[in-house]
């Protein structure tokens, strides 16, 4: 039987992990998340207790003293937490997005070097690919970088950066052959102390407000000759794999955010009143939260599919994972919004979750290529076989 048709199977390590952080996010994460987004500000609550209990960064192989978890039990993390808070879901989600070239494509020495701090929870890890010019158009970055001896030298601006000032780490792709297009792009690894790197202008946005995107810049940064992640002109191939892998972790997000909405919209329907008796015996009222449901559980379904399938690198996984992750972001877009709906003025209001939900669900289909970019992908691998 072909690898791709196989199915997954949850374990009980599975739903041990759902059951922990589930705990610890209703816990430790939800009574923080209406402040994190009015405030704007960092949660750090989120972060402490994530670094606390080891689920801050479960995707890192034990031999580099992580916790080794598989695609699926680190996707069942990120949706758990992005249940009760979006931003603070990002830590995980970042953390795999910024270290998985590393993991996929750098040298044991550097594996070594910056993957175990990460694990211990010492450092964060972010990911620098977009700039103004250069979003969807990879190819048309305008950050260089150039040997100097025994060390490289970057120059640029990145934008869109997750987690920026925050994290220690950053994976970042320049033009080290700027006239062979894709194949002259290479990755790095910049150290927030490295000479030249600096965080610049921090966007205010719609939605994930806790999670700070901010500007990066690069003016002459030196970094060492070894902090080069695999051989130079492979960096966008690195990239890709990487996004086969992680674009599953916007998928999870985006599931947690819809469950999050189903979640406060069965409490909300069953206590509010009219016409003499409860609106969730009203039948279309019924209908909505039963295709809510539906969704959001085959978007599940998709993303655990393709995780597993990520675990086992069937030849199918980027058709898989750009698929779940459009579906599963389409779908939080339109549960949230019906879930806004289902509160009626209310759901309108700061009072209740679900127009933070709404508002966190939109960047779930932006982020980590648009859900325009993610059909092009599915067509292209459709129309290879």
């Amino acid at each position: 039987m072909d690898p791709s048709f196989q199915t997954y199977r949850l374990t009980d390590d599975h739903d041990t992990v759902r059951a922990a952080v589930r705990e610890i996010a209703e816990k430790a994460i939800e009574p923080y998340a209406k402040d994190v987004d009015e405030q704007p500000r960092y949660p750090q609550e989120a972060q402490d207790a994530l670094v606390s209990s080891g689920f801050h960064a479960v995707h890192i192989p034990e031999e580099y003293e992580g916790a080794g978890a598989d695609s699926i039990a680190t996707v069942i993390v990120i949706e758990e937490v992005a249940r009760v808070c979006a931003s603070s879901s990002l830590i995980p989600a970042v953390n795999k997005l910024g270290s998985m070239p590393v993991i996929l494509s750098a040298s044991e020495e550097l594996k070594r070097e910056v993957l175990p701090p990460v694990a211990r929870g010492e450092a964060m890890f972010s990911y620098a690919l977009s700039e103004r010019e250069a979003g969807s158009d990879a190819a048309g970055m305008r950050t260089r970088a150039r040997l100097d001896g025994d060390q490289w030298v970057l120059n640029g601006t990145k934008c869109w950066i997750t987690n920026a000032g925050k994290s220690t780490y950053y994976t970042v792709m320049a033009k080290t052959d700027p006239d062979a297009g894709t194949r002259g792009i290479s990755a790095f690894v910049v150290h927030k102390d490295d000479p030249g790197f600096s965080v610049g202008t921090k966007e205010t946005k719609l939605g994930i407000k806790g999670s700070p995107t901010c500007e990066i810049h690069f003016e002459n940064c030196t970094i060492p000759a070894n902090r080069i992640i695999g051989e130079p002109g492979t960096g966008f191939g690195t990239a890709m794999k990487t996004l086969d892998h992680t674009r599953l972790t916007i998928g999870a997000q985006a599931v947690g955010i819809a469950q999050g909405a189903i979640d406060a919209s069965l409490g909300y329907i069953k206590e509010r009143k009219q016409f003499g008796k409860s609106i969730s015996e009203f039948q279309g009222v019924q209908f909505m939260l039963a295709d809510m449901a539906m969704k959001t559980e085959a978007a599940r379904q998709l993303i655990y599919v393709a995780a597993s399938k990520a675990e086992r690198q069937t030849p199918d996984l980027t058709f898989a994972s750009a698929a779940a992750k459009c579906f599963a972001s389409d779908v939080a877009m339109e549960v949230t919004t019906d879930a806004v709906q289902l509160f009626g003025g209310y759901g309108y209001t700061t009072d209740f979750p679900v127009e933070r939900m709404m508002r966190d669900a939109k960047i779930t289909q932006i982020y980590e290529g648009t859900n325009q970019i993610q059909r092009m992908v599915m067509a292209r691998q459709l129309l290879k076989r």
